[in-house]
């Protein structure tokens, strides 16, 4: 009838959570992400040694023995796992230093994680990061963007309604 009682959708965008080449989740290097097993997102190809928050939210889950992937809430209604390489559970923590603690507040751009890249493909590891969004509601609407050069916590990587 009217439009005034409406609920205003609002767009949300999360940024790349670190700097390198974005390609669709579907060419990632490892078939547990390619498959889409643990859900969709994008893989970044990093230039660097660091993972920021890609948006405001809240850490979810750290994983304190190894160190190599990060959860976080966006806000939004968004569930994501930053996951960086591939079999890196492997190192138990070598490389790797969380610069969060679970249910810590963070802000779009906020280090995460660090990581020494060139010491872990010296060792022959595959260091792409997969960001994934986890399967929810909210999951199905969220379109994503690859093809690109990102820029840590500013190249808008996915966006979506809520």
């Amino acid at each position: 009838m009217f439009g005034f009682f409406k609920k205003k959708q609002m767009e949300h965008e999360m940024t790349a959570v670190a700097d390198g080449t974005v390609i669709p989740m579907s060419e990632a290097s490892d078939e547990v992400f390619s498959t889409l097993a643990l859900g969709d997102g994008v893989v970044i190809r990093p230039t660097g040694n660091v993972v920021v928050a890609p948006a405001d939210g809240v850490v979810t889950v750290t994983m304190p023995e190894s160190n190599h992937a990060v959860g976080l809430e966006l806000e939004g209604g968004i569930e994501i796992l930053i996951h960086i390489g591939v079999d890196t559970v492997n190192l138990k923590g070598e490389g790797f230093t969380s610069l969060v603690k679970a249910q810590e507040k963070v802000k779009a751009g906020t280090e995460l994680i660090r990581f020494d890249r060139e010491a872990l493909e010296a060792k022959g590891y595959c260091m792409e990061v997969m960001q994934i969004v986890m399967e929810g509601e909210t999951a199905s609407r969220v379109q994503y963007e690859t093809g690109m050069e990102a820029c840590a916590g500013r190249t808008v990587v996915a966006h979506w309604h809520s």
